[in-house]
């Protein structure tokens, strides 16, 4: 008896293509549209990493404002490593300011006493305890081993300030993104059409095809265009900025999305706590989730009374005044 064997791979097919410390590309298969796009999404914008989110300046005498000070330290990216399992939002920590368990605290002094002096991302100096022995340290991956630059001062100026790193995700502030760029490309050949070139004489050498045409064939002109069909191969380049590995990126993506699905079935199947359902599915139980400001009918806001704001912050800092009635920057 001839039994016929079933050849077609099973679910998503992944293929690395080139790994780095930190970057990763590769080819994924047999999906669709919908998930590889919703995977990039996720990883450009809801997995957890630590960044500077208050500054207090107790001294500034450079040419820097303090909001470009601050600004400037708030970019730097932070080593966020265990934290989506380690720190606790702020906003969900049962401390009254900040602790260990929701924040990380940094200081920066410095003075120059001749020329010119450049102050560095290492200058950076962790304060106290931690989760771990590594979040919160600035990330520096130069071979001089000065991370990224601040600024500089000249003879007699200093910078002395505390600062307090705080886990959080790229769609609250692009400071906690994890990923410096995300390569996505799927129809290297344009063999679905889904891009019309404009050019002005020949479109095949006006638009170079892309290095990812070698790995899979043009369609056969001589083959009717078949309208039904979709894309099933993508190709993702991952470069992360040093705060998160790209695995570990990548792998938090999808704990994001299946968190995602899992509350949607839940919900849907009536599984959610009664009289929550409606709220549930509209956001409200994440704790990501937009909330409008109090008084949107036209009353004072939470940010223009001094609360705290919707996404979380604490309404009393560890440096006495809330951050939005009195500046977070020490000014």
């Amino acid at each position: 008896m001839d039994y016929e064997m079933d050849l077609e791979p099973q679910g998503p097919q992944v293929t690395v293509r080139e790994a780095e410390p930190y970057r990763v590309d590769f080819r994924l298969s047999s999906v669709d549209l919908a998930f590889a796009n919703s995977l990039r999404r996720a990883i450009l914008a809801e997995v957890n990493t630590v960044a500077l989110d208050l500054v207090e300046i107790e001294s500034n005498t450079s040419v820097l404002p303090d909001e470009m000070l601050a600004h400037r330290l708030g970019m730097i990216p932070l080593n966020s490593k265990n934290c989506d399992s380690d720190l606790e939002y702020t906003r969900e920590c049962d401390c009254e300011d900040h602790c260990v368990r929701c924040s990380v605290t940094l200081s920066l002094h410095t003075r120059c006493s001749q020329g010119i002096m450049p102050v560095y991302a290492r200058d950076l100096l962790v304060q106290g305890e931690r989760m771990n022995d590594q979040i919160g340290d600035p990330v520096i991956t130069d071979a001089e081993g000065k991370g990224a630059l601040i600024c500089k001062l000249r003879k007699g100026q200093e910078i002395k300030l505390t600062c307090l790193a705080k886990k959080g995700t790229a769609k609250e502030h692009a400071k906690w993104a994890p990923t410096a760029a995300v390569g996505f490309e799927y129809d290297p050949h344009n063999n679905l059409r889904h891009v019309d070139y404009w050019y002005e004489q020949d479109a095949k050498s006006e638009w170079p095809i892309s290095a990812n045409a070698e790995w899979e064939p043009a369609a056969n002109p001589d083959q009717p265009f078949d309208y039904d069909a979709e894309p099933n191969t993508f190709y993702i380049d991952v470069e992360s900025i040093g705060n998160l590995e790209p695995d570990v990126i990548i792998q938090q993506g999808i704990n994001v999305l299946m968190k995602k699905l899992a509350t949607t079935i839940s919900e849907l199947s009536g599984e959610g706590a009664n009289g929550h359902e409606d709220a549930e599915m509209l956001g409200a139980g994440d704790p990501d989730a937009y909330e409008p400001p109090e008084g949107i009918d036209g009353n004072l806001t939470s940010y223009g009374n001094g609360a705290a704001s919707a996404w979380g912050a604490s309404a009393q800092t560890p440096y006495g005044a809330t951050p939005y009635g009195q500046s977070a920057y020490g000014f």
